[in-house]
This record gives C-alpha cells, structure tokens and sequence, in this order.
C-alpha cells in the first residue's frame, strides 16, 4: 500500500490537487481512496459528488470520505465517550454542550490515524491519498502519535496500574467504564504508535506540499519542509498551482505574472533537489471529474502519481573513533533559530513553536551530548562517552 498526503497554506487548490491525483492513480488501475480529514469538508464540492464518514464509491477504483469525528468516535471510542459523557453530567453540563465537550482536542486527528490503521490492516486498497487540513492542522495530526508517545512513555505506566486496579470497583458502583475506557484508550495509543510507524517509512508514505507562486503561500511551505523534515516525514515533491501563463497580455495580471516567476525561481532554489510539479491555471474553477482528470494529467503527464519521487533519509548515526554524531536534516532555517539538549534519554530539538523529543538509541546512556553544529541542511550532534 502507498499513502500520499497533501498538505499546504489554505485556499493554495490542495483539494483539488489531491482529488486529482487520485483520480489519475484510478484511472491508471489502483484501488484508491481519498480520504478528507479537514473539518470544511471541501472534497465533496471538489469531486461534485456528496461524501460520507464510511467511504463512498465515486468512479471505477475510487472511493471517496470525509471524516467526521462524532461518527468515528461511537465507532471506536464507545465507552470513552460515555465516560466523558457521565462525568460531564454529573458535573451538571447539559446534554447538548456535554455531547460538544466530549470531542476532546486532538480526536479529529485521532480518528484520521485510527482509520488509516484499519485500512492499512484490512489492505483494501492500493493507494490512499489523504487531503489534510491547511498546513498547521496538518502538522498538529503528523505529530500527534509523537506526542503520545512521549506522555504514554512518561506517565501512563502508574496511570495504567492505577486503573487496572480500581478501575471495575468503579464501574460497578457508579456505571462509569473507567477501565473499559481505558482499554479503548490503552489500544488507541498501540494503533497511533503503529501508524505512525507506517508514515515514517518513506517507501509507503510521502508528504506533497502544495504552493502557490506567491511570497506568503511560499514562506509557510518552507516552515512546513523544516518541521516535516524535523519529525522524520519523507517529502517527495513540491506541486506549484495556478500559474497563470506568461502569454496573458491584460495589464490587469502583468504584475502578477512578473512576480510569479520571481517567486518560481525562489521556490526552485529553495526546495532542490525536490521535483518540482508545475500546474497551470485552467482559467475556471476546478470541479467534477473532467476538470479534475485534467489537472492530474497537467501535474504527472504519462508518469506514475504513485511512484516516490525523491527518499532521502532525514536522519543518520555515524561512528567515529570515541563517539557517535546524530545528523539530522533542518532545511531552510538559521542556527539562531533552535536550540538542542539531552535530557536522558532524549534529545530536545526546539524549533521555532515547535520540539521534537527524539527518543536516543539505547548506547546513548553511556554517552554526553558534547556539542552540536548547523551546516545547512544538516544538524549535527556529537556524542562522547562519560568520562564517568
């Protein structure tokens, strides 16, 4: 199975480069789906077909979903929800606002995992394409199984004996199911952490970002290339959209078009040596499957949209003599702008609002973080050994 996800600043046509390329993988034989897990729920309008939160068939070897977090929560997390549910009434919140509240910050992207969990297990498909939400959202679901992680791996050991031993008292005096929720938490974390075992493998998942040729849209397509790199995501392509043609004469986008190309070249040299995938303006707007197979053939021409298009490894171990140098792949940023340290076993990579708990391999307890350096794009960390 391949999974591809799209991402990029809203309103850069992300929708319809994602549903074009599934279609294009469709029409070329793969059992695809394409799969929405952004809350305004545009795919529907980009296909000009109505989506459901179970997937829905569009055309011969394409299915198409929209996520929705109420109906994926009775689906996996039936006892957590009521737990939440209960503890809200009893809390004295209505039912309408409990039912609000009981959608915890962060299911959205949840579900999307636990999805792609089961799809991945059931192997029903060739390809999956994801169109994620505008690019922070994006990170926000990306990192998530990071995050967890790091809190499973701290706290929830005492909070799993704790449960484990109350947790049924609990439940037959007051009907709350604390451990049968728990159960349904304890195995949400197994699939999070499997899932994103799966994205982190270049050879099954890539991250295509979607720009436009415009200073803003490209500045947030930097940041996202730099955090993506730094969480260990393998980008294989940048797709530059609605690129208005040079031959248009009205004064009206003369200005437009000179600081396109500008903006073209700065991508370019910015992004090397990712490809670069060039979609022009149609000159309407892009709806329904026609309009759609054409963008997909204007993006990939005879080639493969399945194929990965660039793999290099954001990480790498080295050996020397006495110690060990982690390098790790920063692009597009300044020395200034983070800061590094090992806490046990963890190096703390703190970029801009953003940190990356790196869990170290095993020999690294005997190790000291002795220094680090930035030389563009890598940065490296010198271990030694205690002197201890």
């Amino acid at each position: 199975m391949r999974i591809i996800l799209f991402t990029g600043k809203g309103g850069v046509g992300k929708t319809t480069i994602a549903a074009a390329t599934a279609l294009k993988a469709a029409h070329q034989g793969y059992k695809t789906l394409v799969l929405s897990t952004d809350p305004a729920h545009s795919l529907s309008d980009a296909l000009n077909q109505p989506l459901g939160a179970e997937p829905t068939q569009i055309t011969e070897n394409l299915d198409g979903q929209e996520l929705d977090v109420y109906y994926s929560m009775k689906k996996y997390w039936g006892n957590m929800r009521n737990l939440m549910l209960q503890v809200f009434r009893w809390q004295g919140v209505e039912n309408i606002l409990a039912e609000e509240l009981s959608a915890l910050p962060g299911m959205e992207e949840a579900s999307a995992f636990l999805w792609l969990e089961k799809y991945y297990t059931e192997n029903e498909y060739d390809l999956i394409i994801i169109d994620s939400a505008p690019t922070g959202e994006t990170l926000t679901l990306l990192t998530l199984p990071q995050v967890t992680k790091w809190w499973v791996t701290k706290a929830f050991p005492f909070q799993r004996m704790a449960v484990k031993t109350l947790g049924s008292v609990i439940r037959n005096v007051t009907g709350a199911p604390v451990d049968y929720g728990f159960e349904e938490l304890e195995n949400m974390f197994d699939k999070l952490e499997k899932i994103q075992q799966i994205f982190s493998n270049p050879e099954i998942c890539s991250i295509r970002l979607v720009a436009n040729p415009e200073r803003m849209v490209i500045q947030e397509a930097k940041r996202a290339y730099t955090y993506l790199q730094l969480y260990g995501y393998n980008v294989d392509a940048i797709i530059v959209n609605r690129i208005l043609p040079e031959s248009e004469t009205d004064s009206t986008f003369s200005k437009y078009i000179t600081s396109q190309k500008k903006y073209i070249n700065d991508i370019e040299d910015s992004f090397q040596p990712l490809p670069i995938l060039k979609v022009g303006h149609l000159g309407e707007e892009v709806f329904g499957l026609e309009l759609l197979s054409k963008i997909g053939d204007r993006i990939y021409e005879e080639t493969d949209p399945t194929e990965i298009m660039f793999n290099e490894s954001p990480f790498s171990i080295e050996e020397t003599k006495d110690a060990y140098c982690i390098k790790i792949k920063l692009p597009l940023v300044e020395e200034e702008e983070f800061s590094v340290k090992k806490l046990g076993d963890e190096l703390v990579i703190q970029l801009r609002n953003q940190r990356k708990n790196l869990f170290l391999p095993k020999f690294a307890n005997f190790y000291e973080m002795e220094s680090y350096s930035y030389e563009n794009p890598w940065l490296n960390v010198l271990f030694k050994k205690n002197k201890k």
